[in-house]
């Protein structure tokens, strides 16, 4: 699975980083909620008065997904032959 990361400035003007946000295809099930979720975790970190300077989205994720889907969506495929 591809990841991006993302980096911005808060209110204060402090840099902010974004990191291990999924790139998802467009027919992917899980696109929408990780998108609705992105925008949630970024306006919950814009508005933080003194915010850390990276933060994990996968992370979040972790804690707000039912694991169920979490593992879904970051599921890894086994290698063969440790190829």
């Amino acid at each position: 699975m591809l990841l991006k990361s993302l980096e911005f400035k808060n209110v204060v003007g402090q840099k902010v980083k974004v990191m291990d946000i999924p790139v998802l295809e467009d027919d992917s099930t899980f696109k929408f909620l990780i998108q609705v979720r992105l925008q949630m975790f970024i306006k919950s970190i814009y508005k933080e008065q003194s915010p850390k300077k990276c933060y994990s989205f996968k992370e979040y994720l972790k804690k707000v997904m039912k694991w169920r889907d979490y593992e879904q969506l970051f599921r890894m495929d086994e290698l063969k032959n440790n190829a």
